[in-house]
């Protein structure tokens, strides 16, 4: 039976990944029309009682913009993205050196031009959907089991559905989704407290952190064996 792969750092990295990206669908969610930009099972449900309703039910334009640049994000992501990289450390310090400029973009556009304008709310919502979805497809990329900082679905439903697991892969799982929920807690409050704005500022701070941690910490004489 092959050794189980260590992945050093990255566990932790991916559990700040899993908290912004709650920060980031409370700001979609709840202020940019019932839309998500990470969670896609629920973009497919809102499209398909959008469609059937003829639009009763919600907006169908900002669900469908989210839905295409999340997959235009996740194909750049896993296909054209850093290919070069072979070090999982350095390409996720790329690829969130890269995913930090776009929130700072959509915080930018928010907090100056605010987000009920449709022209501006749509902008932004196809720039958070672009990075969630190109986040999704490099964190795949990375290979580390029971993170997957945009889905838990299979995650929840592995932890209650697996009889003998490891008490690792428990806890893993269990974190994982814990660090959404407190994501979209904290995010919501931060909306309601502070601004509309103030969790994709929050979000671009941990994306910040994860870059330059990922970059340090693959760098040590001693990273090649969980990179």
């Amino acid at each position: 039976m092959p050794e189980p792969r260590d992945h050093g750092p990255l566990p932790p990295l991916l559990v700040l990944l899993t908290v912004m990206t709650g920060l980031v669908d409370s700001v979609s969610y709840l202020e940019l029309g019932n839309v998500f930009v990470a969670n896609m099972t629920g973009n497919i449900i809102f499209l398909g009682l959008g469609l059937a309703t003829k639009g009763q039910t919600g907006e169908i334009q900002p669900t469908t913009l989210s839905t295409l640049c999340f997959c235009a994000g996740a194909a750049v992501g896993g296909h054209l993205a850093f290919n070069k990289i072979t070090h999982r450390g350095r390409l996720l310090g790329a690829a969130t050196a890269v995913q930090t400029f776009a929130i700072l973009v959509a915080a930018l556009l928010v907090s100056a031009l605010g987000h009920t304008d449709k022209p501006g709310r749509l902008v932004t919502i196809a720039i958070l959907a672009s990075s969630m979805g190109w986040q999704y497809a490099i964190i795949r990329r990375l290979e580390v089991p029971d993170f997957r900082t945009v889905v838990v679905t299979t995650t929840i439903t592995a932890l209650v559905a697996d009889r003998d697991e490891p008490k690792e892969r428990i806890v893993r799982r269990t974190l994982s989704v814990a660090t959404l929920l407190l994501g979209a807690a904290i995010g919501a409050v931060l909306i309601r407290e502070v601004a509309v704005a103030a969790p994709l500022w929050c979000a671009a701070t941990i994306l910040a952190v994860v870059s330059a941690a990922s970059y340090i910490t693959a760098s040590h004489d001693d990273s090649n064996h969980w990179g």
